[in-house]
């Protein structure tokens, strides 16, 4: 390789480098162009960060305020952003346009490829009529909505998000809501409500194993110190999901539910999270989570029952008339559960490392992103000294969550007595349906990608960053804020973990207890990030109530903030208060 460098510089004073890269014979000409992060191109980050926010700006605010269109308001702040990138950071337009093709084509597998295959379980659960079976199960434990809202968006989802997470809990959770009765945008506000304490650990754990992979910290450290952090909101959880659902006088009727629900949920992540490790936090604190409620329940009931239509006093354990006539097919009704129970093995085994890397062995084809793969540099202080960005697009079709649930629906459709004819054409029409959500999806990545490898997104960390000795409380707020932009935890760790390193360094504090921070705050994001608007919107939708992602975001907005807020405040306790929260103390001055 010959390297020819030059330097260019902006208006305000600032440098970028670029590079052309080209190859020698025998192989034909190449030309890559390589370009090193500026995180202040308008001469500080204060400013430069009143421009990096812009694109956020235009595309929640087109959503919550300008009653746009999802996919229009994801083009209009692509397009924003990929202005900003050019003409403000000086990225140069092949980088610009390669990044938001690699986040659309990201936004389609494996974030698409979950969404649609989930779709596809649930509309074959309802068409084979096994939902309205499955519906009266759930009744059956209680026919309190407020009780099926902890049970499946906080419990059920928590299960999912251990498993598999990238979208699938908000999709599952919604649509088994909205089968259950709830209206569109309460199943899609709850959903996304209840995937929230769970995200860190999600995907068996792989949000921390990243995050300690990049910033080089133990992963034990890191489990141990989220585990002092989010069981508190664990409990603080199913607490807030019914008072955001009914109000705090239906939260009075079921306080002793929301008790056992939080409460066995945030033990067994305390216990787990810091004996074994973060890999089946999730899983086992949502069974434990679920069988309590289950258990309390076949003691407890609440003295009125809120059913999907509204509070009725109803005799605690009574059927109702609706369910009573309900048409249901013939059969025994554990068959109800055959789609869900499918769904959980399939995504669990795909889950196991074993299991994954077998599947790899067979057929995992790595596509370095033409003129993005390490074209990229990112540069102090987000790193301790220049690095080149990885672009690589993973084919690896048989391992994706998205395979496990196809598989998943496939075998459980043939289990129903499902024809193969039948099945192709139900999901023809689920991929019909979702056509211009995936459209969606694929343009929010793109978005997402352009200001990660821009380096906007860093730029408003920056600013975060800078704030001294209240740091700690802001350092959460860069993990809400990565996760916010990306719909990923595990990407607003790749984002912002050294840079959560380095200031923790660089202020005498503890870089575990920061860098563990950018997660547990970023679970907070999660709701609110334009993925999971899109996936619950998608999820809740096919009926004239069904509400657009605006709406869902106007929803959720102030719960994600307040929540937010509330994990700074731990984290700034735990970093000047209690110390001997943290695993190996701080570090000595």
């Amino acid at each position: 390789m010959r390297r020819c460098p030059w330097i260019k510089c902006d208006p305000a004073g600032a440098t970028s480098r670029a590079v052309a890269i080209k190859s020698v014979p025998p192989g034909p000409p190449l030309s890559l162009v390589s370009w090193s992060q500026n995180y202040a191109p308008l001469g500080s980050v204060g400013l430069s960060a009143l421009v990096a926010v812009l694109p956020v700006l235009v595309l929640l605010g087109l959503l919550a305020f300008g009653h746009v269109r999802a996919q229009l308001a994801a083009l209009a702040g692509l397009l924003t952003a990929g202005a900003i990138a050019i003409g403000v950071y000086h990225m140069p337009a092949s980088l610009a346009l390669a990044a938001a093709g690699y986040g659309a084509a990201f936004g389609l597998f494996p974030i698409g490829w979950i969404v649609l295959n989930a779709m596809f379980i649930y509309r074959l659960s309802v068409e084979t009529g096994q939902f309205a079976v499955l519906q009266q199960q759930v009744a059956g434990v209680s026919r309190d909505r407020r009780i099926q809202a902890l049970l499946i968006a906080f419990g059920f989802g928590a299960f999912v998000e251990g498993a598999s997470g990238f979208g699938a809990p908000v999709a599952i959770s919604g649509a088994l809501l909205i089968g259950l009765g709830f209206k569109p945008l309460e199943a899609a506000k709850l959903s996304l409500i209840g995937n929230t304490a769970p995200v860190a650990y999600g995907a068996l754990g792989t949000p921390l194993i990243t995050l300690a992979k990049i910033t080089g910290l133990d992963l034990g450290a890191l489990s141990s110190m989220v585990g002092r952090q989010l069981p508190l909101f664990s409990l603080i959880i199913p607490f807030w999901l019914v008072a955001a659902q009914s109000g705090w006088k239906g939260l009075r009727g079921v306080w002793p539910a929301c008790l056992v629900t939080g409460l066995s949920f945030g033990v067994t992540q305390a216990v787990v999270s810091n004996l074994h490790g973060p890999w089946l936090v999730d899983i086992l604190a949502a069974l434990i989570s679920m069988g309590s409620l289950v258990g309390f329940m076949r003691i407890w009931q609440p003295a009125e029952i809120q059913s999907a239509d509204g509070l009725a006093p109803t005799a605690p354990g009574a059927v109702s008339p609706e369910a009573a006539a309900a048409t249901t097919p013939a059969g025994p009704a554990w068959r109800a559960w055959v789609p869900w129970g499918l769904l959980s093995v399939f995504v669990f085994l795909w889950g196991l490392a074993p299991v994954k890397n077998r599947l790899n062995a067979c057929f995992n084809p790595v596509f370095p992103v033409p003129g993005l793969h390490l074209a990229v540099e990112k540069v102090p202080p987000v790193v301790r000294a220049p690095e080149k960005e990885k672009a690589e697009f993973a084919g690896n079709l048989l391992s994706a969550t998205g395979t496990a649930l196809l598989l998943a629906g496939g075998v459980a459709g043939l289990c129903l007595g499902v024809r193969p004819g039948r099945l192709l054409a139900l999901y023809g029409r689920t991929l019909w349906h979702l056509r211009v959500a995936l459209l969606t999806i694929s343009l929010m990545l793109a978005l997402g990608f352009t200001t990660r490898y821009s380096g906007t997104d860093t730029t408003l960390g920056l600013a975060m960053a800078g704030t001294g000795w209240y740091f700690p409380f802001f350092s959460p707020l860069i993990g809400w804020l990565g996760v916010a932009l990306t719909g990923s935890d595990t990407s607003s760790n790749v984002l912002f973990g050294n840079l959560q390193r380095v200031s923790a360094e660089q202020l005498g504090l503890s870089p575990v207890l920061l860098t563990a921070s950018n997660s547990s705050g970023g679970v907070m994001g999660k709701m609110i990030d334009a993925q999971s608007l899109v996936v619950a919107t998608v999820a809740t939708g096919g009926r004239p109530d069904s509400p657009d992602a605006g709406t869902v975001l106007r929803a959720v907005f102030w719960h994600s903030v307040a929540l937010a807020l509330l994990v700074g405040v731990l984290v700034l306790a735990q970093a000047y208060s209690w110390p001997g929260l943290i695993p190996g103390g701080v570090p000595q001055p």
